[in-house]
């Protein structure tokens, strides 16, 4: 039976708690950042602590939809490097404090960061020049554009060899998580990729044995999605509250250490882990009943929770999972699809898998019949075949 204990509290602003957390995947730091709120929490969670190491006064952040939201941080993947966005310049934060401002280009409002695998480059986006049609490639020193990459949102998931990395570009009628190989400074984007329903979805989130990933969304109602790796056969598929009469955290996800193990922070304050292949769930109670908001796993397996008053509680999670063994599932993936060529409409390029079904591009330009459970931009595609007449060669 799992047991959770409780390690290190520390307290913070109930006015603005926080509603991200983003652990550094290597070493035992966090940061903690929340909508409309200026404070950027910097956090030390070694050897089962919890203190706060600084505080950075950050602009706040944006959303791709133009709505108030945490600001956009990135570690870097093996040094203790935070970088943080704020307004025209990037904030670096190291062991040593914070440094100098480094200025972005002209025009630049990133609203999401992330480092390549290797730490040698910073992705943004949108882009300083082209907005949501391209993304940036910047010297993390000193913030020079030196390169452009295919548009991308919300976040970039690294798959645990840091061979692969997963991310979305969205629209209100689908979103595509697209898979990519880190290349020399930007990445390669597959032609493999996953189709979603609408928009309003989280960045992908591979499991710690790089088997599975998790997305949220959507838009419209609290989804919940998990997908095999690298099938991506859709293993779970459900809503988190049927009714909607709760609002859930938007960050309310982690991957256990043990392979498909999932914890979900609910609005009640309590904990749910989760086995995603046999979808048999188990509750653990909070203690003070305080909703949680926001969830992440830190890099030696521990469970970080924000909730509602402010404060940060850090969770032993015991039975401790064995050392993961290595596995070839990047080489897998990449062996069955190819890069999609870095230049025209990249839709163009897709082979489409929703987790069930697959399309071709043949598919997906003569398709004119669709049933009522098929998702809604099939639908659409349908109709639009429809209005625009047979598919001529």
């Amino acid at each position: 039976m799992t047991e959770l204990a409780v390690l290190a509290r520390l307290s913070g602003d109930e006015e603005f708690p926080v509603e991200q957390l983003t652990c550094h995947p290597r070493l035992p730091l966090a940061v903690g950042t929340s909508s409309g709120c200026r404070s950027v929490r910097v956090l030390d969670c070694a050897e089962g602590r919890l203190r706060e190491l600084a505080v950075l006064d950050v602009e706040p952040g944006t959303t791709p939809w133009g709505d108030s939201g945490p600001q956009a941080v990135a570690w870097h993947p093996h040094r203790p490097l935070l970088v943080v966005a704020d307004g025209e310049s990037l904030l670096r934060w190291t062991a040593d404090g914070p440094s100098d401002p480094v200025r972005t280009p002209a025009g630049a409002e990133y609203e999401a960061l992330a480092f390549s695998p290797d730490g040698g480059s910073l992705w943004a986006t949108p882009s300083a020049e082209d907005g949501w049609e391209s993304s940036d490639v910047l010297d993390p020193a000193t913030g020079e554009v030196t390169g452009t990459a295919r548009s991308w949102d919300t976040g970039v998931g690294a798959h645990p060899s840091g061979e692969l990395v997963a991310t979305l570009t969205s629209d209100q009628g689908a979103t595509h998580c697209l898979f990519a190989r880190p290349g020399d400074t930007a990445m390669r984007v597959q032609r493999q990729a996953l189709i979603l329903d609408v928009d309003g979805y989280r960045a992908p989130l591979f499991s710690a044995d790089g088997r599975h990933f998790v997305i949220r969304g959507n838009a419209y109602v609290d989804m919940l999605e998990v997908f095999a790796f690298p099938s991506l056969r859709s293993v779970l598929s459900t809503t988190l509250d049927e009714d909607r009469s709760v609002e859930w955290p938007r960050e309310n996800l982690a991957w256990d250490a043990r392979p498909g193990v999932l914890w979900i922070g609910t609005p009640t304050g309590s904990l749910l882990e989760l086995d995603v292949e046999s979808e048999e769930a188990t509750e653990h109670a909070s203690p003070d009943a305080l909703p949680i908001s926001a969830l992440a796993a830190t890099a030696d397996g521990s469970l970080l929770v924000a909730r509602d008053d402010g404060g940060l509680v850090l969770l032993s999670v015991r039975p401790a999972a064995p050392a993961l063994e290595p596995n070839n599932d990047v080489a897998v993936f990449l062996a069955g699809t190819e890069d999609a060529p870095l230049d025209g409409e990249l839709e163009d390029h897709l082979a489409l898998t929703d987790g069930t079904s697959s399309w071709t591009d043949d598919d997906l330009a003569t398709i004119t019949e669709t049933g009522p459970g098929d998702p809604t931009w099939l639908q659409i595609q349908a109709q639009m075949n429809r209005f625009r007449g047979p598919a001529t060669t």
